[in-house]
């Protein structure tokens, strides 16, 4: 291991104990309550007795759709109930007047880091309208924030693939442009056509040598149906553990039996779900699905947008609203929330260790709470953000990298 240049010291490390983080290039060295080791020209920070936490992972966040970063937008209601079409015009109405993208996306960027973020997974809106304009300005904000915060990019065909001529193929240039995953759309519910949307998607996904990540809204059986065909795909095609499911509200709708059915074969196929527990919406049972053994992961999803007004891009609001809406009490399932935005989340991503441990990239937070439980309850502020070992955030405020 390469030798330490930054010392962490006087922070609450999650076995209780007060101790050290030591980090060398990036990565962390040493952890641990023995002496903090000694160097000259080591930087030394002192935590306060602050609580260590791994930085927190958003596994779902759209950074080309926010308002954050412009002034106020009133909410503009469905015409009768929720209709993901009408609420793409919408979008595309309110954003022909909005600030520019660029200025949007990095205001909500350098607000994720300050809440203690340092990964994110971003949907990007891939239509014939847009073209890659999305996705090029989101390459832009990866590569100006890639020392404060990684960002993985999911081609998203948010106005449908078979009945948006040409997306297709726009997809597969966005993943020849930079994309990482490719993203689907309600196949049934959007697009009318579960095999045609299916087959170009896993297409795609096969011929990049890439993951999926599906947006499903559909409900009920339908959307259980759903799941299923994308769980036998992916285990014909072996593609275990490079496939995800965002939302997946079906698995919330059905009685108790119809979904432990399904996640049965999605623990098989190794398919993730994405929740965020919005709203008044049914959701995906989390604690039914971890002990079947389907990962669960989280994100905020829509952030002060056309698609609802609230959010503050807080993983620890998060992970809080997923545990009450969940009934969550004990410390343990608090833990399971917890694990939802950082372990779960890291194995989605596919990005190997993550956690405090020597060897891991030392990125984390340091937070105001004497163990995880209490950060999830009290999402406590005064957070001090380490990427790769540098302070990128305090107290709320963004700091850069420079």
């Amino acid at each position: 291991m390469p030798k330490h240049d930054t010392i962490i010291e006087d922070i609450l490390l999650p076995d209780g104990n007060i101790g050290h983080i030591a980090v060398g290039a990036g990565h962390i060295v040493s952890i641990g309550t023995e002496t903090s080791p000694q160097a000259d020209g080591s930087k030394r920070i002192k935590g306060g007795g602050a609580l260590a936490l791994p930085g927190l992972i958003d596994g779902h966040v759209h950074l080309d759709k926010t308002f954050i970063g412009d002034g106020w937008k009133s909410h503009r209601a469905c015409t009768a109930g929720f209709d993901v079409r009408e609420r793409v015009e919408f979008e595309k109405e309110a954003l022909a007047t909005a600030a520019p993208g660029e200025n949007r996306a990095s205001a909500l960027v350098e607000q994720v880091v300050a809440h203690g973020t340092t990964h994110l997974r971003c949907h990007v809106d891939i239509d014939p309208e847009a073209g890659l304009k999305n996705l090029d300005l989101v390459l832009n904000i990866r590569d100006r924030y890639r020392d404060a915060i990684d960002i993985q990019i999911v081609a998203f065909p948010q106005s449908g693939i078979v009945t948006a001529p040409g997306t297709a193929e726009l997809l597969d240039s966005a993943m020849r442009n930079g994309a990482d995953l490719v993203g689907g759309l309600d196949p049934v519910g959007f697009d009318r056509d579960m095999k045609g949307h299916l087959d170009i998607i896993f297409d795609l996904a096969e011929r990049h040598g890439a993951g999926i990540d599906i947006h499903l809204h559909d409900p009920d059986t339908l959307g259980l149906t759903e799941l299923e065909e994308i769980a036998t795909r992916t285990l014909v095609l072996g593609m275990q553990g490079k496939v995800a499911v965002s939302h997946a509200y079906s698995l919330g709708e059905v009685p108790e039996a119809a979904a432990r059915k399904t996640a049965d074969v999605l623990a098989r196929s190794n398919v993730s779900i994405m929740t965020n527990a919005p709203g008044n919406r049914p959701f995906p049972p989390v604690k039914m699905l971890h002990e079947a053994g389907v990962t669960v992961f989280t994100g905020n999803d829509n952030i002060r947008d056309s698609w609802w007004p609230y959010g503050e891009g807080d993983m620890f609001e998060r992970v809080m609203i997923i545990g009450y809406r969940s009934g969550f009490l004990t410390d343990e399932d608090l833990c399971l929330a917890f694990d939802l935005a950082t372990r779960n989340a890291a194995q989605v991503l596919g990005l190997g260790i993550n956690g405090l441990e020597v060897g891991a990239p030392a990125d984390f937070v340091l937070v105001n709470a004497r163990g995880v439980p209490e950060a999830v309850v009290a999402r406590p502020e005064g957070r001090k953000v380490f990427k790769r070992g540098r302070q990128v955030a305090s107290d709320g405020r963004y700091l850069g990298t420079g």
